[in-house]
């Protein structure tokens, strides 16, 4: 499990900085607060929700199977 969130950790800042963007843009571009983004990127939430995944996915214009990869 902690592999996957590592996944997703890794791929959400993998598709964020392709796109050229910062942590705050993509926490407004995703309606999210910052500190989700930027505590989903670090590894430190445990189990971030799909709802919340999925709109990260849809804020960096992937699906959620291109973050879970």
């Amino acid at each position: 499990m902690t592999k996957e969130k590592n996944t997703i950790a890794d791929n959400i800042k993998k598709y964020r900085k392709k796109l050229g963007i910062s942590q705050d843009v993509l926490s407004k571009r995703a309606n999210l607060a910052f500190h989700t983004i930027a505590k989903i990127e670090a590894g430190t939430t445990p189990d971030p929700r799909i709802d919340t995944v999925k709109k990260i996915a849809d804020a960096l214009g992937v699906s959620l199977d291109d973050l879970m990869e």
